[in-house]
Formats: structure tokens, C-alpha cells, sequence
């Protein structure tokens, strides 16, 4: 069933909220879209704190980045928006934020790909990097299509970080899931590298996640010994 604009609206601000209060974004940072209609997406200002956001500061766009609807100005990263949205027709909404392990692992170029925790496996699989791109411009939405169609969980080089899943908290739930998965994985490397479960075991989580049809896109899992 269609949710009611006023509902759609006030998600999108709770989930700034959340954004804001773990840390996930610094002052004005991150952005946040849901897609309401095959041609009409809502998504956050630019130049406001995630945190004190109010629905009445929210830009209904088009596809073609045109507003619908709002006064104020769009998100400066609306073009990323917008093309994850084509890549990927089964997305209806996107999170970009700034978690900082998992923006750490941006920064330094390396992916998020060793099988450490059962839930992020089932969830994510390996996290690649989209390529550095400057923000606002073409460069980054180019760099995230090379990766976004097969998983629903990105670094972006020297940036930070993309989730996307079928609805708003789906979206923001895998941004939660990236963040602990960097997290332990940053912590690891300090008790001499995490110990990675077998290919045995990697089989049993795809049967796992095969049976329960999970939804969203996962890039599958590279096998150490075939």
C-alpha cells in the first residue's frame, strides 16, 4: 500500500535524526532521497544538519533533477541520487552519510571484503569502493554506476558511504550494518587480523540467504580455495 505523503515525509527526517545522532554525518553532511512515484522522488536540502530537519524543508524532484515541489534548495548530490535510482529500478530510497570507520576504509582504498561476521555476509557480501569523484558534479554518479548494480552497499573513495535498499529503513538499516561491520573490521587489525570463516561456511550463509529471498541486490561471495 502507498504511504501518505506526510508519513513518507516524516521518515525521511527520522532517519536524519538517527543519521545525525550516531555520528554518521557531521554538521550538513549526508543526504537522503525516497523515490514516491516512477517520476517523483523527495529528498533533503542542501546546507541543512540531518539532525533538525523538518519536513517542510524536503524538494519532491523529478528524475530529471527538475523540482516538483519545495522551496528550498535540493541536496548538492541529487545527480547521485537520481542515477542509482535509474541503475537500479528495484531502489526506492538512498542514504549517503559519513560513518567514520567506514569512511576510514574510504579514505585509506581499501574495500570492505574479508568474511568476518555471518550478519554482514547475509547482508552486504563485499563492500567495494566506487572511484573518487568530486562532489556535486557528474564524476561521482558515473563512479557509483560502475558498482551499484550488484550491491546495495558502497564506499566512496576519499567520500564515504552509500546504502540503498527498497524502502527508506531498509536503505538505512544496511548504512547501520556497513558502520559495525567497518567498525570490527578496523578493530580487528589490532588483535593480529581477523580469522575469516571457510568456504564451507560462506556456502551455508548463500543457502541461508538463497531460502529466506532476501530482498535487495548482493554481490555474491569470492570463494578462497574453489
Amino acid at each position: 500500500m502507498m504511504k501518505k505523503q506526510e508519513d513518507v515525509l516524516e521518515e525521511i527526517c527520522e532517519v536524519g535524526r538517527r543519521l545525525y545522532n550516531k555520528n554518521f554525518v557531521a554538521a550538513n553532511d549526508g543526504n537522503i532521497s525516497v523515490k514516491v512515484g516512477e517520476n517523483e522522488i523527495w529528498a533533503t536540502p542542501t546546507g541543512v544538519s540531518k539532525g533538525f530537519l523538518t519536513p517542510d524543508m524536503l524538494v519532491k524532484v523529478d528524475m530529471e533533477g527538475n523540482v516538483l515541489e519545495g522551496t528550498w534548495k535540493v541536496t548538492s548530490e541529487l545527480l547521485m541520487h537520481l542515477r542509482v535510482y535509474k541503475e537500479r529500478p528495484d531502489v526506492n530510497a538512498v542514504v549517503h552519510a559519513h560513518p567514520p570507520y567506514a569512511t576510514t576504509f574510504a579514505v585509506c582504498g581499501i574495500p570492505l571484503d574479508k568474511y568476518i561476521i555471518p550478519e554482514s555476509i547475509l547482508i552486504l557480501g563485499h563492500v567495494p569502493i566506487a572511484r573518487y569523484g568530486t562532489p556535486g558534479t557528474q564524476e561521482v554518479p558515473d563512479a557509483v554506476a560502475e558498482v551499484i548494480k550488484d550491491c546495495d552497499a558502497i564506499l566512496l573513495e576519499n567520500h564515504g558511504a552509500l546504502t540503498c535498499g527498497h524502502d527508506l529503513f531498509s536503505a538505512y538499516y544496511k548504512m547501520e550494518s556497513l558502520e559495525f561491520y567497518a567498525q570490527i573490521s578496523f578493530n580487528a587489525r589490532f588483535l593480529g587480523g581477523a580469522r575469516e570463516l571457510s568456504d564451507e561456511n560462506l556456502r551455508k550463509l548463500m543457502e541461508r540467504r538463497e531460502k529466506a529471498n532476501l530482498p535487495g541486490r548482493h554481490p555474491g561471495i569470492k570463494y578462497k580455495n574453489i
